[in-house]
């Protein structure tokens, strides 16, 4: 077997590497570079779960980075649990090939109670007293200690929330030549997500090239680490971001056509997935739209269809065509122009806006929040008014740490549908495997990248 490192570099894409002086641009440039067709919905959890498994979302089951558990009535997303995969992952693959075969996955997501061996993933505590504290998870147990008594605690405010940068990046690519090290796994998955946050918040040329720059050199680092281990080397990306002009609300077109229903505490609005008509579940720029009255299917279809902010609308016969037919998946899903993206926001009025809509709040967000990287530029000295309540928080005090703002127009880049022009692909950078420029132009589907892997692995 030979020993494989796959570094996913969230974000990245060919438009991305016009930056000739930059390490990545002339690695790869040395390399064969595809274009990768992108997963529909081109997010996360759906994209990694792809590649993972060799199998479409309407296989594996993971329809977006969350969906309606129509049994308890309840939208969650980035839920951790492996088990959630409805496909063999590209370990147990490997085991069957060779027993002594074993895997590391840094950051991938579904990371939590898999059959890989050396897993490390961000789970935070969340204490009684209401403060989140920054951790992570490991498998075995002693790797997160050994990790974090080497790197310190793992930045988890750095990786997600407006305080992102490079730091949690580079965690994770030092973590992962430790555990090279340690372990030496036949394959090792490696996630380093600066890219993500950079381009969903800036259409400045200079403040991207900024944090490019920044990751060049945690990735020259990295690479050049595997290469002096004598490491196999395949870069990928998940998808690429493109500019967008701005936000289309959803929840609010379904609430002002009498579809969505709400629950009142304290003159705050929370939506009530079980008893609405039909409510979104937003994930940047495809949402499933689940349907309890299912007679109102046809109007709700012809409402979204009419919406120039929307490209697609696909219902259960036509979301077939993309793979996407799965009984998590809505009635309809909902793709949008690639101009534009999904807010979950709901509410008619933002001062009826849920306490947690002005918070880094992933799980009660019954959507994907990207306004999340953002501080309230409305507020004055948000800085300080920050520091002052995380004061609070460590002397014991509850907190509301409601410092996002409600503009959904400060986001400028996203991804997830797959209708973008072709150089906001994905990218799967391996070694040559003939003479051909690392500029052809091949597209390769997303369910070709396990086999890649396992090519890689196994070939003699």
């Amino acid at each position: 077997m030979n020993q494989t490192v796959v570094i996913d570099i969230v974000g990245l894409s060919s438009a991305l590497l016009k930056h000739k002086d930059l390490f990545l641009t002339q690695w790869i440039e040395k390399k064969q570079l595809s274009k990768i067709k992108p997963v529909l919905p081109a997010v996360t959890c759906s994209a990694q779960s792809t590649y993972l498994t060799g199998k479409w979302p309407n296989e594996h089951g993971i329809v977006a980075n969350g969906w309606y558990f129509k049994d308890e009535c309840e939208v969650k997303l980035w839920r951790q649990s492996n088990h959630l995969v409805q496909a063999p992952k590209i370990w147990d693959m490997a085991k069957a090939i060779d027993p002594n075969f074993t895997c590391s996955n840094m950051f991938w997501w579904y990371n939590m109670y898999s059959n890989a061996d050396y897993n490390v993933t961000p789970r935070p505590q969340y204490r009684a007293d209401g403060q989140k504290k920054p951790d992570c998870y490991s498998k075995p147990e002693g790797l997160r200690d050994r990790l974090q008594n080497k790197l310190g605690i793992f930045p988890l405010f750095n990786f997600w929330g407006p305080n992102t940068s490079i730091k949690s990046t580079k965690w994770i690519a030092d973590a992962s030549k430790l555990v090279h090290n340690w372990h030496e796994p036949t394959l090792q998955l490696v996630y380093l997500p600066h890219l993500d946050y950079v381009l969903q918040k800036h259409n400045d040329e200079t403040k991207i090239l900024k944090d490019l720059k920044k990751l060049d050199t945690v990735c020259k680092d990295l690479i050049s680490f595997y290469e002096s281990k004598n490491v196999k080397i395949i870069l990928l990306s998940e998808y690429g971001i493109n500019p967008v002009k701005g936000p289309f609300h959803i929840n609010r077109l379904l609430r002002k056509q009498g579809y969505i229903k709400v629950r009142e505490e304290n003159g705050l609005e929370l939506l009530d997935c079980g008893i609405s008509n039909a409510f979104a579940l937003a994930d940047h720029q495809i949402a499933h739209v689940y349907i309890n009255d299912k007679s109102k299917l046809t109007d709700i279809k012809k409402a979204l269809e009419a919406c120039p902010e929307i490209d697609l609308v696909l219902d259960g016969e036509t979301q077939k065509n993309y793979h996407i037919d799965h009984e998590r998946s809505g009635d309809l899903m909902v793709i949008a122009n690639k101009d534009f993206w999904f807010t979950y926001y709901y509410w008619l009025d933002d001062k009826k806006a849920p306490d947690f809509a002005r918070m880094v709040d992933i799980h009660k967000k019954p959507g994907y929040d990207p306004v999340e990287l953002f501080t309230d530029p409305k507020k004055k000295m948000i800085t300080a008014r920050i520091i002052f309540k995380l004061l609070k928080k460590k002397l014991g005090f509850r907190t509301l740490l409601d410092v996002i703002p409600l503009d959904a127009q400060l986001v400028k880049g996203s991804h997830g549908t797959i209708n973008v022009d072709t150089k906001y692909y994905p990218i799967l950078v391996q070694e040559k495997t003939n003479q051909e420029s690392t500029s052809h132009s091949e597209h390769i589907e997303p369910t070709e990248i396990c086999q890649s892997i396992l090519n890689h692995i196994f070939k003699e």
